[in-house]
């Protein structure tokens, strides 16, 4: 054959450039491993089969395979070989990276610029310009970590920043790094960590995205005005790297969605590592059309021995720890494509892990692809590794069973021709049924009995009697036989031997020292453990349903709008006729049809009798923390850019406790930690949809700004972040808006050369009356400077909020057309509230203005009926006025009082039954709707408790057994919940924060 000739007389060098001190050796060797089970892929096996391999390549493989005469020949019978592992998310041979700087310290010094020296991005967390590969280096201890567990191939980054930069494949060959490299440039890094990084920007899960988006705009512009910029190898970086793929770290459900919307958004295809909670979210995720890096990072059961700790593990966790093995399975259910990757693992978790996943139902199928040939061709690569094919890699391990099932040894890692050996003293598996025949040297049978060996190193009892002891290195067998009842345990016979073709031979002697001829000959193996491409089922059952949000109070499905007929209530309509008893309101297709007396009910309608209660239009918060993840990117002065609705939470319990306080949408704001904030966002209640269910459409878009204490940072031991005055923040605003009129005349004169700021995007859309401020404050000097400055730029600061010394200047804010969000009754709390009044929203209310009663604060938000009634107590407003202060005037000062905040024929059916007058303290929501959909039923919450105690009691005793089995446990640690408020730095949950608004 033409190979025969290729492989005697065509051997390859290596190292060409490099200069040896020592004798050149450059033998290769020709291998040829018969008889073996071979995985060519996952949907093709050979068994009994012969793969060559010659100067680290593959040249034949098959069941009728010519062996050449030089090869050395490896007998693999009864042996597995499979194409070894590929990891696409790794580090290896990188140098590990510092300590990242911790969370955003409010009133730490702030760093601005970037300390990297050179031209490159303004941002230190944008590393685009880096490439793995030149800072590689081999480690044999990581390699032979990785190669133990079959690795032989892996993609590794820099796992630093928010653009990271390129990564390189690599072998986990022990050679020179340029013989290791099979791919310099092979993909391009991102996450929302900026790592490292000790600039201040970005400080917030927002930040992050704003930072990746305006990143990606200069990249764009700048490919085409490179002139104005100057040199910049980052940006430089960014476009040379676009092609290759994208590799986008998002690290739990949401931010796999957060990730995807910035890949739609500059059009381009993204692979998303992610960790092990998709599952909950599935359908969304399916829908992202993107491939992604899975983890294998399980939880572990939580010891819950103690009745007293485990009351406080939440049935979230609980369930957590239950369904997250099942993760890859449901992937794989919807057709999802995803590799599998050992990061972040602990030793010895890799198997143990994913046989957990093959457990719930993965199929080892599927499994070898996401290991092999799936991640091979992502990156360009399949041509070389990811199967067992002639003119490939000779890149592969050989087992002693199928690669997944617990019994398995990997025996020999190869990678690129050379062996590294795994398990050597396994290499001969001896389980099975054997005769074993012990003669003397007259032929004599002395023994004559079946035996059973298991795991090639056992005691086994035969002949009532005898004790067998069997010992094996790579080569030889050693067997010990004795009577059991003897408690010296006197040796009778001691026999040595080889396994030669699944038979056991050799000689030995016995108690008298008499020679002994004996044999074991193999009858059938203990178990019959076939092929990789074998299905595992489900092999658990009673699991937890998944809801939606996968947490207590969840719904086993989303809610559903349908057609509703309100009896004989009190309507508080909010509108000329007031409040109406004994009326009904009809609601269908999540709109109000009509309101008045004896209205017919349409077939299958749902018919509510609501006598002697009270039926109001939803609360509206205007001034709300709750469902994000962060709140101030407190880095800067003005953070324009950032969007509250880069970052929801849709799980975030709030959102059910505040559908049972009444409230059915919430504007949710930036903290206020700087000048000019971020772009809020308004949500309606509904429990149980994702971020894009969450987001009340098309309304008026909204920013937040900031004066007073918190913008200076008045309590803040070094700060060194401009201003540090009430007169600083004035001027502030006045540049801002200076720069956003110069901004505007550019994009009018050049629009295809001006570069896009977001910054100044959204600055922009003020100046034009699409986007509207509401803004933080507390004293009157500094309410008049604002509104002097937005008097200046012919633009209005729509909503003041929280307001306290708004009684002082209400007349001004009327005329300037302002509306007011306020406390109730907040005052001296810190210095700038020491003038504040509890009549405070009654007096504004007699100026003339729109007043608001707005929350601020999670809890309060449950109880704003409450708050609004207060202004009843204080000012003797009416109660009518005195509940539009929580419904239809937070709507007007929405611009959304044309859908909701009244009830009114075609408005939106934003509902809530009480028990009793809503103003009062003894008032209850029994039930909250929400575009016509109930979320919130006080007879079926009392149901749901019920439910969540006996489901938390059957996983508690799942986890009590999986300690008892010996699984891994870990102690309970207190998960206290984050109530987010104004002047919350960004990524903590700490609610100590002295800036509490």
């Amino acid at each position: 054959f033409v190979f025969i000739f290729l492989l005697v007389f065509n051997q390859v060098k290596s190292q060409e450039t490099f200069p040896i001190n020592g004798v050149v050796d450059e033998r290769q060797g020709c291998y040829a491993f018969v008889q073996a089970t071979i995985i060519q892929t996952p949907q093709k096996i050979l068994k009994d089969a012969t793969m060559i391999i010659s100067n680290g390549k593959i040249v034949a493989i098959g069941n009728a395979v010519q062996i050449p005469n030089n090869a050395i020949i490896i007998n693999c019978k009864g042996k597995f070989i499979y194409p070894n592992l590929i990891d696409l998310y790794s580090d290896y041979g990188l140098s590990a990276n510092q300590k990242p700087p911790g969370e955003f310290n409010f009133s730490a010094v702030q760093q601005f610029d970037s300390k990297k020296v050179g031209p490159y991005n303004w941002n230190q967390a944008v590393k685009s310009e880096e490439n793995a590969v030149n800072n590689f280096k081999t480690d044999k201890k990581k390699a032979e970590n990785l190669r133990n567990l079959g690795f032989g191939t892996v993609l590794t980054h820099n796992k630093d920043g928010i653009v990271r930069g390129t990564g390189t494949v690599v072998t986990l060959a022990d050679d020179r790094e340029n013989l290791v490299v099979l791919k310099d440039k092979a993909s391009m890094h991102y996450s929302f960590s900026k790592g490292t990084s000790s600039q201040s920007y970005p400080s917030s899960m927002m930040g992050s995205v704003a930072l990746l988006r305006q990143t990606f705009y200069d990249a764009t512009w700048y490919k085409t005005n490179p002139e104005k910029e100057g040199k910049n190898l980052s940006l430089d970086a960014m476009n040379q790297n676009i092609s290759l793929p994208q590799i986008f770290e998002a690290n739990d459900k949401w931010s796999i969605l957060r990730a995807n919307r910035i890949g739609t958004e500059f059009n381009f295809p993204i692979i998303i590592k992610t960790g092990t909670d998709g599952y909950q979210r599935i359908q969304e995720i399916a829908n992202t059309k993107a491939t992604f890096i899975l983890s294998l990072n399980f939880p572990s059961a939580i010891d819950v021995e103690d009745p007293i700790d485990a009351k406080y593990v939440s049935l979230r966790d609980l369930k957590f720890w239950e369904l997250a093995p099942s993760n890859l399975s449901v992937y794989e259910k919807n057709r999802i494509p995803f590799c599998i990757t050992a990061s972040d693992l602990k030793d010895g978790q890799f198997y143990k892990n994913l046989r957990k996943a093959i457990k719930m139902g993965l199929s080892t199928e599927k499994a070898l692809e996401a290991l092999t040939i799936l991640p091979a061709k992502l990156v360009g690569l399949d041509k070389l590794i990811g199967s067992l094919e002639i003119g490939k890699l000779a890149n592969f391990i050989i087992t002693t069973d199928s690669l997944f099932n617990d019994k398995n040894k990997i025996l020999e890692n190869w990678i690129q021709g050379k062996k590294y050996a795994i398990n050597p003293d396994s290499w001969t598996n001896l389980d099975g049924t054997y005769t074993l025949n012990i003669n003397d040297n007259n032929g004599k049978n002395k023994i004559y009995t079946t035996i059973n060996l298991k795991n090639n190193s056992s005691n086994f009892v035969f002949q009532d009697s005898l004790e067998l002891k069997l010992n094996y290195d790579h080569a030889n067998i050693f067997i010990s036989i004795s009577k059991k009842e003897n408690k010296k345990n006197k040796q009778l016979y001691s026999l040595s031997g080889i396994f030669s073709d699944n038979n056991l031979v050799g000689i030995g002697i016995d108690d008298q020292g008499n020679k002994l001829n004996w044999s074991a000959n193999f009858v059938d193996k203990n178990s019959n453990i076939d092929s990789t491409k074998k299905k595992t089922q489900n092999q658990n059952k009673n699991l937890s349903v998944i809801t939606y949000p996968n947490t207590g109070y969840g719904n086993d499905s989303l809610p559903k709008s349908q057609t509703t007929l309100f009896k004989n209530a009190t309507v508080w309509t909010n509108e000329a006729d007031g409040i109406l008893l004994n009326t009904d309101v009809l609601v269908d297709n999540g709109k109000i049809v009509s309101v008045g007396n004896n209205l017919k009910a349409p077939n299958q309608a749902l018919i509510i009798d609501a006598t002697g209660k009270h039926l109001t239009a939803g609360i509206i918060d205007e001034h709300s923390h709750i469902a994000t993840f962060s709140i101030n990117e407190g880095s800067l002065s003005i953070t324009s850019e950032v969007r509250i609705g880069d970052n929801l939470n849709p799980d975030d319990i709030n959102i059910y406790r505040q559908l049972s306080g009444g409230v059915t949408s919430s504007h949710i704001l930036h903290g206020s930690a700087n000048t000019i904030g971020g772009q809020t966002q308004l949500i309606k209640l509904k429990w149980g949809e994702n971020e894009e269910g969450l987001k009340f459409k098309n309304w008026d878009p909204f920013i937040k700004f900031a004066l007073g204490e918190n913008v200076k940072r008045t309590s803040a031991r070094s700060n060194n972040r401009f201003p540090d005055t009430r007169m600083g923040v004035e001027q502030v605003l006045d540049n801002a808006f200076n720069e956003a009129v110069q901004y505007q005349k550019q994009l009018e004169k050049n629009p295809t050369t001006t570069r896009r700021n977001l910054e100044l995007d959204a600055l922009v859309e003020i100046l034009n009356k699409k986007r509207f401020i509401t803004c933080h404050s507390y004293v009157q000097s500094e309410i008049i400077a604002a509104m002097r400055i937005a008097e200046k730029y012919n633009f209005k600061i729509n909503t003041f909020t929280h307001i306290l010394e708004g009684y002082k200047v209400a007349d001004k804010m009327k005329k300037h057309g302002a509306s007011v969000s306020s406390f109730s009754d907040w005052w001296a709390y810190k210095t700038e509230v020491q003038e504040a009044i509890a009549h405070n929203a009654a007096i504004m209310h007699e100026a003339g203005l729109n007043v608001c009663i707005n929350s601020d604060d999670a809890e309060m938000a449950r109880r704003l009926n409450q708050e609004a009634a207060k202004a009843v107590k204080y000012g003797n407003v009416s109660e009518i006025e005195a509940f539009k202060m929580v419904t239809l005037n937070p709507a007007i000062a929405l611009h959304i009082a044309d859908r909701v905040g009244s009830i009114k024929a075609n408005k939106d059916a934003d509902l809530v039954v009480w028990t009793d007058n809503p103003l009062s303290m003894y008032a209850k929501a029994e039930i909250t709707m929400v575009d016509g959909t109930i979320y919130f039923d006080r007879k079926k919450d009392l149901e749901k408790r019920k439910k969540i105690a006996q489901e938390k009691n059957a996983l508690i005793q799942k986890m009590l057994e999986e300690k008892k089995n010996g699984g891994d446990v870990v102690p309970i640690k207190m998960n206290e919940e984050a109530l987010q408020t104004c002047g919350d730095h960004a990524q903590s949950n700490d609610n100590t924060n002295p800036f509490h608004n």
